[in-house]
């Protein structure tokens, strides 16, 4: 642990001297608390560190002096409690520092106030950048260190999730990010207050919501929230899934399949981490640091959302037509709920919507050029994204007639399409053999929608070997004019 420690100390020296000299100028106390020495037990390093510090009032003040002392930006997170953060940029990361003033009136009744007893230690900022040992400066007053330990999450006082309902989900994002156990009078205390989280900004939820979605045990912990009726608060539209009962795809219901393709999706993105196309493209960050793997974990688990709303019994078979593009406007309207970026909004409702897709490709008796071309032109980006959920959800149904007669086909041929995604995704794409200026000289022709869909056709002859040279791609140009 000293070893540990002492190279933390020397890599943040720098940082934290400035701040522990204007408190000693200032004759404040102030204290290292909660994540900082929790990660120093567990020797964890972050790639952007960040910091919380307490002191027992004027922490604001404090924390805009010290912003002005390092050169570092500055922002009041709440006025009326007394904290404010300073964001400092550093070559290749960026570092928080949050300072706060004490929830009580001693370190002692502050720390009691916190959430966990893991995130309930402290230790003076002066202590620490001495030469004592860690366990010297250490202030442990509820066991944390000793939860640590055992891998335990525990709640410091029961009416921890009356003062702040999101630490509900808190509970079960930290389980999910350090692979902690809850403790049983944790989960019960969880069990007669979920109905708070109702109470909580829907944007402070998604962000634990997606601390669970980046782990790679993330299955383990979303059954966890669905066992704990957790999940329903988040998602009120997956009620109307439980209730129907009937069994169309497999022996699982439509909750059951759900639940299972979410499974499998993350078996298949965890799969994929150390093969470095695949890997680059589902860590890819799409919006504040949410990557497109969690938003495909997302996205497996709201795929049937619309099936409730589409059920029906035809010459005695259970259909769901239209499911993908109902769900698709669901998932939206989830997304926007969230408060997600429209970058996120447009992905989610793409994979969503196209989610049968490969399926029907597969159920060709031949993959043509030109289907296999529409599919990787409609889905874009996401191809990958979408393939993925669709080799999930196949994998997630068992005597269902119509796939068990392809399921064979279905392991080749997604497969297949993955691994030329990824090497076309790394390809720049083709430039057109005739642009639009091109076939208004030809034809002349003005401006209009009617352009955009000649080369839509152009560009998939030339993608499937059609055509290969300009004078080619203005012949079939004059073609699909006269079709028109």
């Amino acid at each position: 642990m000293n070893k540990f420690f002492d190279q933390w100390k020397k890599l943040n020296r720098g940082l934290l001297q400035p701040v522990r000299d204007l408190s000693v100028k200032r004759r404040l106390k102030v204290y290292l608390v909660g994540g900082t020495l929790r990660d120093i037990i567990l020797k964890k390093d972050k790639p952007n560190p960040d910091f919380d510090f307490c002191l027992k009032s004027s922490a604001i003040n404090f924390a805009r002096q010290v912003a002005a002392e390092i050169k570092a930006g500055f922002v009041v997170l709440d006025q009326a409690h007394g904290c404010a953060r300073v964001v400092k940029k550093a070559p290749g990361k960026v570092i928080t520092l949050d300072f706060s003033d004490f929830r009580a009136k001693t370190l002692a009744e502050d720390l009691l106030s916190r959430d966990f007893t893991i995130n309930s230690m402290a230790a003076g900022l002066d202590e620490i950048l001495k030469g004592t040992g860690f366990d010297d400066a250490l202030i442990d007053l509820y066991n944390g260190r000793q939860d640590l330990s055992k891998g335990l999450i525990r709640l410091v006082h029961r009416k921890s999730f009356d003062d702040d309902p999101l630490r509900i989900m808190r509970a079960f994002s930290l389980s999910a990010i350090f692979g902690f156990k809850i403790d049983p009078e944790t989960y019960r205390q969880i069990s007669l207050k979920r109905n708070k989280l109702n109470t909580v900004s829907s944007e402070r939820v998604r962000d634990e919501l997606f601390k669970i979605l980046s782990s790679p045990r993330g299955y383990d912990i979303v059954a966890q929230l669905d066992k704990y009726n957790i999940l329903e608060l988040i998602f009120p539209e997956i009620k109307k899934m439980k209730k129907n009962n009937k069994r169309s795809f497999s022996r699982l219901n439509v909750w059951g399949h759900t639940m299972l393709t979410f499974k499998n999706t993350e078996l298949i993105i965890n799969s994929f981490k150390r093969n470095s196309g695949p890997g680059e493209y589902l860590s890819q960050d799409i919006s504040s640091g949410r990557s497109r793997a969690e938003l495909l974990k997302l996205a497996a688990l709201l795929h049937d959302v619309g099936k409730s709303q589409t059920f029906r019994i035809e010459k005695g078979k259970v259909q769901f037509h239209g499911h993908e593009r109902l769900g698709a406007g669901l998932t939206g309207a989830i997304a926007i709920r969230l408060k997600l970026s429209n970058e996120e909004l447009r992905i989610l409702k793409r994979i969503v919507f196209l989610h049968l897709r490969p399926g029907y490709l597969v159920a060709n008796s031949l993959l043509t050029a030109k289907a296999k071309f529409r599919f990787f032109r409609d889905s874009g980006d996401d191809a990958g994204a979408v393939l993925i959920l669709a080799l999930a959800d196949e994998r997630s149904t068992k005597n269902y007639v119509l796939l068990d007669k392809i399921r064979q086909k279905y392991e080749k041929l997604i497969p297949r399409l993955l691994r030329e995604y990824f090497v076309k995704h790394k390809d720049v794409p083709a430039v057109r053999l005739a642009d639009g200026n091109d076939v208004m000289r030809r034809f002349r022709l003005l401006p209009s929608p009617l352009i955009g869909k000649i080369l839509r056709q152009l560009e998939e002859l030339q993608a499937i070997g059609r055509i290969k040279t300009k004078k080619a791609a203005l012949k079939a140009a004059e073609a699909i004019i006269k079709n028109i």
